[in-house]
């Protein structure tokens, strides 16, 4: 499986940021793993025009690439005020069935406090209906994110109930999406080599 890690925290050195280096790490040594971190790029607002992907200023170019090669994504993004990250939102408006459809995603909410559901709710919603994403039915919030998943130097640091559960999760959402990756590989490509007559009539859903 070649994984596409999406964090989009618009602060630099953030808890998404840190939650996407515990997932590669996690998953590290049985994939090919590309992480983005959107604050450390330049993109446009997404304007609808095709030509803004195209700016000299815009690193489109890259992260249209790194998603056209990946089998499976995960995107996380914190919570604010409800709402999912604005950059994240920007990305996939810009997404084409191109870059995106019939790839498996999972989506990772974080919080810092209790809550975590909202993000998720939003873009199960409204996120995918163009870009041909597929959300797995299974999703991670990483609440009280500055409690967990911090790194353990030289092991002796003690797990709470708390940290070791949202890690045994993380662990069932990995295999899951894996086992996701396979299965709809096969069915892009039964869907490439058998398109639907006309097809490019509905390349946005209804």
């Amino acid at each position: 499986m070649n994984l596409l890690i999406i964090s989009s925290s618009q602060r630099k050195k953030s808890q998404s940021s840190k939650v996407a280096q515990y997932l590669a790490e996690t998953i590290a040594g049985h994939e090919k793993i590309n992480h983005i971190e959107l604050c450390q790029y330049e993109l446009p607002l997404w304007d609808g025009e095709q030509s803004s992907k195209a700016a000299t200023t815009s690193d489109w170019h890259m992260i249209s690439q790194n998603l056209r090669t990946a089998d499976a994504l995960i995107v996380i993004t914190p919570e604010w005020s409800g709402m999912a990250s604005p950059l994240l939102k920007n990305v996939l408006l810009m997404c084409s069935s191109l870059d995106t459809a019939h790839k498996p995603v999972l989506m990772v909410s974080i919080s810092s406090g209790i809550s975590g559901a909202y993000p998720i709710a939003e873009l199960r919603m409204n996120a995918f209906k163009n870009n041909k994403l597929v959300a797995i039915p299974d999703h991670l919030i990483i609440r009280n994110v500055t409690e967990v998943l911090n790194s353990q130097s030289g092991g002796t640091i003690a797990l709470s109930e708390q940290d070791t559960n949202i890690r045994h999760r993380i662990n069932y959402s990995l295999h899951t999406l894996h086992k996701y990756s396979q299965a709809l590989a096969s069915l892009r490509n039964e869907l490439t080599n058998n398109p639907f007559e006309n097809e490019e009539k509905y390349s946005y859903g209804m």
